[in-house]
């Protein structure tokens, strides 16, 4: 029997045709899903199921026996009630509805649940898919629409289904997208049915950073490829499709900019870039003591807490490094919130204790801080007044990469702190129990609230993440010292 061809799987095939293939022929071989990814599903499925509340009177049905669902399908179209996850097949393609909703005596509406705030072209994709496959099997399509996340959306006790999701007609749409659907499924068969993966990169492929299957088509490019240009963008591409592969292959009649000839001498001599005037300026902008800040957040696409909107971000976490002087040993001072409640005031008033009113808060990329911070002043209006009086104390250590003061070819093109601080310092994240910001959030998510699958940790799994939490943020505050103090001995 040959392979059929799901909504899921179209969308793979939109994305990428190798994806599509291996999906199908040799799905072992996929990427394994990382945490983040995981995260994702598992938000989605909350959502999904707080959307069928918003039809009280909705049928679920809840088999996951493939000719079983295709027959309940069918049998309960007769109702006329909205349905939930409804599978109809036609010969070699097959979708389920999110929602089916009675339009009329004759015509279903189809609603398509997503979890961001806004639609993306995969979804009318998806969308037009499914309308595709349900009006083969025989129903009658009135519109389709898409139910996302309603980003004005703010708790107020229980969650509100009806106000937590904002419903959109995307049928135009759909119809736009849906033009060259039937020439697409008949190709994606066809590519199912080849013995061996397509050999070629798709022409929409945007470079290894975006590609679903980084190892699997991108393995040829040198270390230091185009794509590592910095804000390198379309002359990437540009650069890729004439056959010019790494970065110091790029011809010197090529038009960069200031800083990307920079990145390419650096490459090629292998000597770091240092501009002592600007570095000296940005050290002696600096007042005493200095406050080394950094927070970590979470988000949820459920809000957790009253006042709060869908994906607003929760500083739960921060460390502090204070010095007094560049060569003086520095304080340390952290914070990690304890238990599920809202965590917001107790990091304010563990803050508040902890800076003080003169010197410079060095934090890296500002803007992020202060949006936290301003959110707060915000949400908290009696911490306003100190809040506000922060924010000329805020000093950016982001300023000296990202406009290129200084510069090293271990940086691959990037000015963020997780490739700056092993270029100029030596130390890394790498080995590290929790090595990035978004593992930082779902690990304090994992320990404080309950998983999706019901899962609770032991205490010792909560000590031992908790530790490593602390030693995560911590690295990035005592990082931004090492940085200061090496960018002060070459100015």
């Amino acid at each position: 029997m040959p392979p059929l061809l799901s909504k899921s799987k179209y969308l793979y095939g939109i994305q990428c045709p190798r994806l599509l293939w291996m999906a199908i022929n040799e799905p072992e071989k996929l990427p394994e899903v990382d945490e983040a990814t995981q995260h994702r599903f598992d938000e989605g499925h909350l959502v999904g199921e707080l959307a069928k509340k918003v039809f009280p009177d909705g049928i679920d049905i809840k088999t996951e026996d493939f000719n079983e669902n295709l027959k309940k399908s069918k049998e309960l179209l007769a109702k006329r009630k909205p349905l939930f996850e409804a599978a109809f097949k036609n010969e070699a393609i097959y979708s389920r509805a999110d929602i089916l909703l009675p339009a009329n005596q004759k015509e279903w509406d189809v609603i398509e649940v997503k979890s961001s705030t806004q639609p993306k072209e995969l979804h009318i994709h998806d969308l037009a898919f499914q309308k595709y496959c349900y009006q083969r099997a025989g129903l009658k399509i009135n519109k389709c629409f898409l139910m996302h996340i309603n980003g004005e959306y703010v708790r107020q006790g229980d969650i509100n289904p009806k106000e937590l999701f904002a419903r959109q007609d995307v049928d135009e749409l759909v119809d736009e997208f849906s033009k060259n659907i039937k020439d697409n499924i008949k190709a994606m068969l066809k590519l199912i049915s080849l013995k061996k993966i397509p050999e070629k990169v798709c022409d929409e492929c945007k470079g290894p950073d975006k590609c679903p299957l980084p190892e699997e088509c991108w393995s040829f490019l040198p270390e230091s490829d185009v794509f590592t240009l910095y804000r390198g963008g379309k002359k990437s591409i540009e650069l890729f499709k004439s056959g010019i592969y790494g970065l110091k292959d790029i011809p010197i009649t090529y038009n960069l900019s200031a800083n990307q000839h920079i990145q390419k001498r650096c490459e090629e001599t292998g000597k770091p870039y240092v501009d002592k005037k600007h570095i000296k300026s940005f050290i002696d902008s600096l007042k005493f003591p200095l406050y080394f800040l950094d927070f970590e957040t979470y988000n949820t696409a459920i809000p957790l807490y009253d006042g709060l909107s869908p994906y607003q971000q929760i500083p739960f976490q921060f460390s502090l490094h204070i010095s007094d002087s560049l060569d003086s040993e520095p304080k340390h001072h952290s914070f990690l919130a304890e238990g599920d409640k809202d965590p917001r005031l107790d990091f304010l008033s563990a803050l508040k204790k902890v800076i003080g009113k003169k010197g410079s808060i060095v934090v890296y990329n500002q803007s992020f801080e202060k949006r936290i911070m301003n959110e707060l002043s915000r949400a908290f209006p009696k911490n306003e007044g100190w809040i506000n009086s922060l924010t000329g104390q805020f000093v950016d250590l982001l300023v000296p990469f990202q406009k290129f003061y200084y510069y090293d070819s271990k940086q691959q093109g990037s000015a963020s702190l997780k490739n700056v601080l092993p270029a100029l310092t030596g130390r890394s994240y790498v080995d590290m129990e929790i090595a990035s910001g978004d593992s930082a959030s779902l690990q304090y998510l994992y320990i404080t609230h309950e998983a999706a699958d019901g899962t609770k940790p032991a205490e010792k799994e909560i000590a031992e993440i908790r530790q490593n939490l602390e030693k995560y943020c911590s690295l990035d505050t005592e990082g931004m010292v090492c940085i200061l103090r090496v960018l002060s001995k070459l100015a």
